[in-house]
């Protein structure tokens, strides 16, 4: 940690820097193409997407007409739109920067990033093997983008091979390696390290494959967060390593998200969810705290939030206020399952506030929050850890997901193979949330007719 301290701000000074020259620039030459476009790349570091928009319009204003600087400035614009959600305009500024450009490799790879983020998934692809070809081979963030691409419209069988690419790149953060790699074939007794990366929810999607894992021979050992622990305490492992520990002795090693390509996971071969530990003590807790139900009533969780700290979390997560206006449905019963930063919201309610039963609170891991789960009729949420608990639970969950989502959710529909009791609102290209609330809401009004019309939940566990 004190090493990416410094780096940070070794980063830090650099970009200061090169902002007091961009600006003495300016001051000289107002009409300085090179130093607007420095002045929007930081700008677009520093997450103001608007004024970064802004500076790389005005540099473009002043550049000549042709060449490497326009394309440059280009290019720099289609990626700020792109963050900023304007993903039309930003396919449309790197299909700019590529006349002016085509053989930059630089230009090319953003084309891709573009295609991709706009749910362009064809011309991804398309412009992902025109830059292999520019490039003389794929290369690792070339590959990478190819998984999510493939994933997303559902070609496992070539998008697992891709998505082991994530390794080499340099960014990306996983545990080293120290043992040989598990390559799917019989383990015949040896001891197989299961090792965990990424977040909470992807370690509740993959642990279906674990038992597959012991019934190859294996004596497994099983890295594992500690907030998971209980709710996963059921897959009995050979032994427990606590996420980040020292690695153990074994005889090979394999990470979680590789189970999926080891396996040759297609669409129509998705393991069922894993099924998950809820011990006594947390039901006890969740009965405590829920109590009795009101007669005729729906009692509906929510979370607006994942994890602040994940990158592409804003994207995907939205606020409280929204969800209030299901609390307008009669018979309707909201829940808080929120945990973190997020949950400050419930707070400045004031009077309000009673409209949500905050659980959060009383939720110290994961099978708190599936016990709370267990004693609701259905969870509604933008799309977190949450989801992959409840889909896991096989109760009812709405997850309502940015325009391109997490790959499991595909690119269209409103099911996924991973959870059958999920169903998916999906935001259109604009990235408006105002229609899927509006979908939602049309939606629990429904089911609550349903109800009592039929005096009984319509969705369930399968």
């Amino acid at each position: 940690m004190h090493v990416e301290t410094k780096d940070a701000d070794r980063a830090q000074d650099e970009d200061d820097r090169l902002r007091r020259s961009a600006e003495a620039a300016l001051d000289a030459d107002p009409s300085d193409a090179k130093a607007w476009s420095i002045l929007g790349i930081l700008l677009r570091r520093a997450g103001k997407l608007e004024e970064a928009i802004a500076c790389h319009r005005r540099g473009l204003e002043h550049a000549p007409g042709d060449g490497g600087l326009c394309g440059s400035l280009w290019t720099n614009l289609g990626n700020a739109l792109t963050e900023a959600g304007r993903l039309a305009e930003g396919v449309a500024a790197q299909e700019e920067a590529f006349r002016h450009e085509p053989g930059s490799r630089t230009v090319l790879f953003n084309r891709v990033v573009a295609f991709r983020k706009a749910g362009r998934y064809a011309d991804a692809l398309a412009a992902i093997d025109l830059a292999i070809g520019e490039n003389g081979g794929p290369t690792p963030l070339l590959r990478w983008e190819r998984a999510l691409a493939r994933l997303q419209i559902g070609d496992y069988v070539h998008g697992f091979d891709d998505y082991e690419a994530r390794r080499q790149i340099p960014s990306y953060h996983a545990r080293p390696t120290s043992m040989p790699p598990w390559d799917g074939r019989p383990l015949d007794g040896r001891r197989v390290f299961v090792t965990t990366e990424q977040g909470f929810g992807d370690a509740l999607l993959v642990a279906r494959y674990l038992p597959m894992v012991r019934k190859a021979g294996g004596r497994l050992i099983y890295e594992c967060h500690s907030e998971l622990r209980r709710v996963l305490s059921g897959l009995a492992p050979d032994d427990w390593v606590a996420w980040g520990a020292p690695a153990p002795p074994c005889d090979v090693e394999v990470s979680q998200m590789t189970l999926p390509l080891l396996f040759r996971t297609t669409l129509a071969s998705v393991p069922p969810p894993v099924p998950l530990t809820v011990p006594a003590e947390a039901r006890e807790k969740a009965a405590w705290r829920l109590g009795g139900r009101e007669p005729g009533t729906l009692r509906v969780g929510i979370v607006w939030s994942g994890r602040s700290s994940f990158a592409d979390n804003a994207r995907r997560a939205t606020r409280l206020m929204p969800f209030l206006r299901l609390a307008e449905i009669p018979g309707v019963r909201l829940y808080s399952l929120q945990k973190g930063p997020p949950e400050a919201e419930l707070d400045a309610l004031g009077p309000a506030g009673r409209l949500v039963v905050p659980l959060g609170p009383h939720m110290e891991d994961f099978a708190d929050t599936a016990a709370m789960i267990e004693r609701l009729d259905l969870v509604v949420m933008t799309d977190s850890s949450v989801a992959h608990l409840t889909g896991s639970l096989g109760t009812p969950v709405w997850n309502l997901v940015q325009h391109v989502p997490y790959w499991i959710y595909g690119f269209t529909g409103e099911r996924t193979p991973w959870y059958p009791s999920m169903r998916l609102f999906r935001q259109g290209p604009d990235l408006d949330w105002a229609p899927v609330f509006a979908r939602v809401r049309e939606a629990l009004h429904e089911e609550v007719r349903r109800r009592a019309a039929h005096g009984a939940p319509t969705e369930g566990p399968p």
